[in-house]
């Protein structure tokens, strides 16, 4: 061969790799102009066995680091409630550790992004200094749809504002006995309500487009997040309201009471939907092939993924995590895409791998998951922006979204007695008093007044959770200069009786409390304050606010009561009360469920052959706002 043939052949080989390599940098599923499913099927083939399962995997941020996100190709981390960088976190030290685990996931093979999902169900919950909205069974009662979606989009800027961009929201429970420990979390009894009110879905995720397929997950933004529907399905009509229980219900029963949110949710392009740890007639909800599979992804047409709940696939077995790979074989077969492991992550990728190389589980389930994750990821655009946008920084806490908050605290109260006639009505209050009383442990208390789910778990009482205003705060705000205001949280009875009061204020309720810890099957108001409601209205004309996550007995204490109101747990904007009773704006709000007489009559519902409540479903009364100048 000749000099110039070598030549020849060496250009032309140098050629080839220089092509190759090209091609090689050249991906489809990094090239934003294709459509979402050429990326998907571009990214699956380049995926071995261990890529797929990891984007299975969801482990809670206790447990990550970047190297655990590289070496394990996780495809998701979570924050658990109360699970923080730190107490008191600033939005950019999240933003920090958010980016700090996606550049692990970058750095692997393929460099698929993580998702980051967290509690925000009344507002970005979790994060010091947010602003904390109602929860939802408040909401339910505002009967306002438009003004839910408004919050979803705050909160969806609050969230972006920590660099996080997956909520576990909202909850579509359809409460049917309020011992349920979760049945603040839940909009209404009524399957109507819980369904208008998925028009949160809206504000967070983004208005899906009028020619999107059905199904197919849509996120509009990058102020927006992907949204969950939960919990799949029946989780608030469990027997007597005991968490994650046996719902006992026939199948239209079913579809009739506790399925119409979830279409609703899956028509606005929800892009993910949690199932619950509860059972359907004996069958766990984990477990069950004919409802995620047959139902929720075939005959609902559903197109996002479908997540677990916290140890679910553990908590399938008693004794918890008795026979796990029957749990992972279970779980993973009836339709689980992401598993929330959170912890244990290595036992399930061994476990979950061990399923598929010894084919109990077909690798066709393992893609249909994995393409489910992918393409909310993609419809996410993290392929094309994986790390946090710093300019949402300064959206959390903003003044603009506790003025909503505020908006939303006024419209969900709901008047349950105002006087003993029509003609003597106690509210609105004068602004201008002498003197005045406020009492109770939950006048000056913004974690009570919160609740549950908020900064922890469980929430707490106190204020120095985060930031806010007691509703104390916001009466002071209130009222006229000249109106001295007494607080005396746990005030006597000859006290009251001597101190010549105008009138007294009364904030009375439940402690915070979720999930199973706020199983009750009495439903009473605390003794202590049921001793200051009667200390200050036996002596005093008196106004009772109830901060409570469901009805309570109130029924003994009526007649010593001038007026009762239903403040549900309104969030840290305790002015949106003071607004109402002072009269700047009336009262307004429905009951979003049904006020029973006493707790042996429950479960009870509208609609029931025996229906026999102290207050029925829908009842508020109204007033109207008095004149600036008054």
């Amino acid at each position: 061969m000749g000099k110039t043939s070598v030549l020849l052949v060496g250009f032309l080989f140098s050629f080839l790799v220089a092509t190759v390599q090209a091609g090689d940098k050249y991906k489809k599923y990094n090239d934003p102009s294709l459509p979402i499913n050429k990326r998907i099927r571009d990214l699956m083939r380049r995926m071995s066995l261990d890529e797929k399962i990891g984007q299975m995997v969801q482990i809670d941020r206790k447990v990550a680091t970047p190297e655990v996100m590289r070496d394990y190709k996780i495809g998701s981390i979570l924050s658990g409630g109360g699970s923080v960088p730190h107490l008191q976190a600033t939005p950019q030290e999240w933003l920090n550790m958010v980016n700090g685990f996606q550049n692990g996931s970058l750095s692997t093979r393929l460099g698929i992004p993580m998702i980051y999902g967290i509690d925000a169900v009344h507002g970005h919950n979790n994060v010091y200094k947010a602003t904390i909205f109602p929860h939802n069974i408040g909401l339910g009662a505002t009967r306002d749809p438009e003004l839910v979606k408004r919050i979803g989009s705050a909160t969806a800027r609050e969230v972006r504002a920590t660099g996080i961009n997956y909520v576990f929201a909202p909850c579509i429970a359809v409460c049917r006995d309020p011992r349920w420990g979760r049945c603040f979390e839940s909009y209404s009894e009524d399957p109507d309500i819980v369904k208008e009110m998925t028009e949160i879905i809206n504000g967070l995720q983004g208005e899906i487009p009028k020619d999107s397929r059905k199904g197919v997950p849509y996120v509009g933004g990058k102020d927006k997040v992907v949204a969950c529907a939960k919990h799949f399905v029946g989780d608030g009509g469990t027997t007597r309201g005991i968490n994650e229980n046996n719902t006992v219900i026939d199948k239209h029963g079913l579809l009739s009471i506790h399925m119409p949110g979830y279409n609703a949710a899956i028509i606005k392009g929800v892009g993910t939907v949690m199932v619950s740890y509860s059972s359907w007639n004996g069958v766990k909800m984990h477990a069950n092939h004919d409802l995620v599979t047959n139902f929720l992804k075939g005959a609902l047409r559903f197109r996002g993924f479908v997540i677990s709940d916290w140890q679910a696939i553990d908590r399938m077995t008693y004794p918890v995590h008795a026979n796990y790979t029957y749990s992972v074989l279970t779980g993973v077969q009836a339709g689980l895409d992401m598993i929330m492991v959170p912890y244990n992550y290595t036992e399930f990728i061994d476990t979950l791998t061990g399923l598929v190389k010894n084919k109990f589980i077909p690798m066709s389930r393992i893609d249909d998951a994995v393409r489910r994750i992918l393409r909310v990821k993609f419809q996410l655009g993290l392929f094309e922006n994986p790390l946090s946008d710093e300019s949402f920084i300064d959206q959390l806490g903003h003044q603009a979204h506790r003025d909503l908050a505020r908006e939303a605290v006024r419209k969900s109260l709901v008047l349950l007695k105002n006087g003993e006639n029509a003609d003597e009505p106690m509210l609105p209050l004068p602004k201008k008093s002498s003197k005045i009383l406020v009492a109770g442990s939950h006048a000056d208390d913004l974690g009570n007044q919160c609740g549950g789910w908020t900064i922890n778990w469980q929430g707490g009482s106190g204020n120095n959770l985060t930031s806010g205003t007691t509703i104390l705060k916001g009466i002071a705000e209130a009222v006229d200069p000249s109106t001295e205001i007494v607080y005396e949280e746990n005030p006597e009875f000859d006290y009251v009786k001597s101190n010549n009061f105008s009138y007294g204020i009364v904030v009375v309720g439940e402690l915070p409390y979720a999930e199973t810890n706020g199983d009750n099957l009495n439903l009473t108001i605390p003794l202590q304050g049921q001793y200051t409601l009667y200390n200050v209205c036996a002596n005093i004309k008196c106004v009772v606010v109830l901060i409570s996550g469901r009805p309570l007995v109130i029924m003994p204490h009526l007649e010593q009561v001038d007026a009762l109101v239903a403040a549900w747990l309104p969030g840290t904007e305790g002015q949106g009360v003071a607004d109402v009773l002072f009269g700047d704006y009336g009262f307004s709000g429905k009951l979003p469920r049904t006020w029973f007489k006493t707790a042996e009559q429950l479960p009870m519902n509208v609609g029931d052959l025996n229906y026999d409540p102290l207050y029925p479903f829908g009842y508020g009364l109204t007033t109207q706002p008095l004149n600036a100048t008054s």
